[in-house]
């Protein structure tokens, strides 16, 4: 009922996009962004799914385990593919719409080949080391093999980001929604199988096993884009255009994705060192190894996982709302703009409002549910008090890139990141609040997040008065 009802909200806001009278000209645009929109929704009832499997076979030691590694995983994947997607999007977007296929074909195999030398550099250093992060890192020798197996993947991923950007520039948004969905499938599957076919029980060979699904996913996803791209570059043919230097095709990427890389690496790496303090902090407060990785695996890999699901309808809103609010402003309808803002922070403001009230009611019985287990409700309840504050924070991030505020974005995402670090290392070091100094950090974050944010609004006259 809940996805349904802002559903509605997302379709009237594109509805209303439909009527400003550029219904021709966006017809394809709209389309993608629906098919954008349902992959959204469906990737992440499938990403949860996962997480329910992962947790019922790990346990919560097990899946306190599993997030510390993925940190690490996110990090390097920023580091190789950071601003990639839009880099090659953008440059794809160019050429094509040019019908400069010359181009277009040698910036994509360029990039490719750019890209898959990073790829193995990286996760040789990434193999070899393996056992040095695991334990100095880490800090969990048992994660060593999940480290190596997951390089694959990696490797996988830098190449995918190519051709996703290649089929968001030319506006063939079903490939890589369709082949998301089913990668997302397929590790379900994957997971089901090898935890029946092995009998895994033991927390290293289950993270094991899970960071294999994540490598057999990316490698039949890279494939099966690969292939289309082949066919696709057969179809579009030769053109006579003049055929720039492949040198200075790979610079024009390079010139865009390197900005993007270094602001995201930034805030993967402190959200990573945010992340991997927790248990040292926990273990110094006196709290046992495998205990603290409990409790981070049921707040973190659990509780979580339940209050931002809904948070898939918000980023499918920004979707819609940052070409809309860009045409706004390229029109200078300000009154336009103000009063889409308001629509979009009471929608964020309800769904934030409605998943805490269902969170705190049925706390108990989600836990249940989704994990089987009777020990969540109080992560449930405590996290649910900051989903209305996490919702319209994030509403307001899509707000200011639709109206060309990138670096007040990367600002106030690099403030609250900085905060975030602080407050985790001084609050889960303390006994009585533990691992809930996740959560409180979470909250003062967000809202100063979003006071920041707010603030920019308010100052540029786009909500409220000043």
């Amino acid at each position: 009922m809940l996805v349904i009802i802002i559903n509605i909200d997302v379709l009237n806001i594109i509805n209303i996009i439909c009527r400003s009278g550029v219904f021709m000209k966006r017809e394809r645009f709209l389309k993608s962004t629906l098919i954008l929109i349902c992959s959204n929704l469906i990737t992440s009832i499938f990403a949860f799914v996962f997480s329910i499997i992962l947790s019922r076979n790990l346990g919560a030691e097990g899946m306190g385990l599993y997030g510390l590694i993925m940190p690490v995983y996110d990090l390097f994947i920023c580091l190789i593919t950071g601003g990639m997607v839009t880099a090659i999007s953008r440059v794809a977007a160019v050429y094509f719409g040019r019908d400069d296929f010359n181009n277009l074909n040698r910036s994509i195999d360029i990039s490719l080949t750019f890209n898959s030398l990073l790829a193995t550099f990286v996760v040789c250093m990434i193999f070899i080391n393996a056992p040095y992060i695991s334990a100095n890192i880490i800090k969990d020798t048992r994660s060593i093999h999940a480290l190596q197996v997951m390089c694959p993947a990696i490797f996988f991923i830098a190449l995918s980001s190519i051709l996703k950007g290649y089929f968001y520039g030319i506006s063939e948004m079903k490939i890589p929604a369709f082949i998301d969905i089913s990668e997302k499938f397929l590790r379900i599957v994957i997971i089901t199988l090898l935890i029946n076919s092995f009998s895994l029980k033991d927390v290293n060979g289950t993270v094991t096993a899970a960071y294999i699904t994540l490598t057999l996913g990316e490698f039949i996803s890279f494939t099966v884009l690969y292939v289309m791209y082949k066919i696709k570059k057969r179809r579009f043919g030769f053109n006579f255009s003049n055929t720039e230097d492949k040198l200075q095709l790979l610079f024009n990427i390079l010139v865009i994705s390197f900005p993007l890389c270094i602001n995201g690496f930034l805030s993967t790496s402190l959200s990573a060192i945010s992340a991997l303090i927790v248990p040292r902090r926990l273990v110094a407060s006196g709290i046992e190894y495998n205990a603290a990785l409990g409790m981070i695996g049921r707040f973190n890999g659990m509780a979580m996982n339940i209050i931002f699901f809904p948070t898939t309808i918000i980023t499918s809103m920004s979707i819609v709302l940052i070409p809309d609010l860009s045409e706004k402003m390229s029109k200078k309808d300000y009154w336009a703009i103000e009063r889409r803002i308001s629509q979009i922070v009471k929608i964020a403001l309800f769904l934030g409002v409605l998943t805490m009230i269902i969170c705190i009611s049925l706390s108990d019985y989600l836990g249940e549910l989704f994990y089987r287990r009777y020990d969540l409700e109080d992560y449930i309840k405590f996290t649910a008090l900051s989903a209305p504050i996490i919702f319209v924070s994030m509403s307001t991030f899509g707000i200011l890139n639709g109206i060309g505020k990138q670096k007040v974005i990367l600002r106030n995402s690099l403030i609250s990141s900085v905060m975030d670090v602080i407050l985790v290392y001084f609050l889960t070091g303390i006994p009585s609040i533990n691992v809930y100094g996740c959560g409180i950090s979470l909250m003062i974050t967000s809202l100063t997040t979003l006071a920041l944010n707010m603030h920019e609004l308010i100052k540029d006259n786009f909500y409220g008065s000043p």
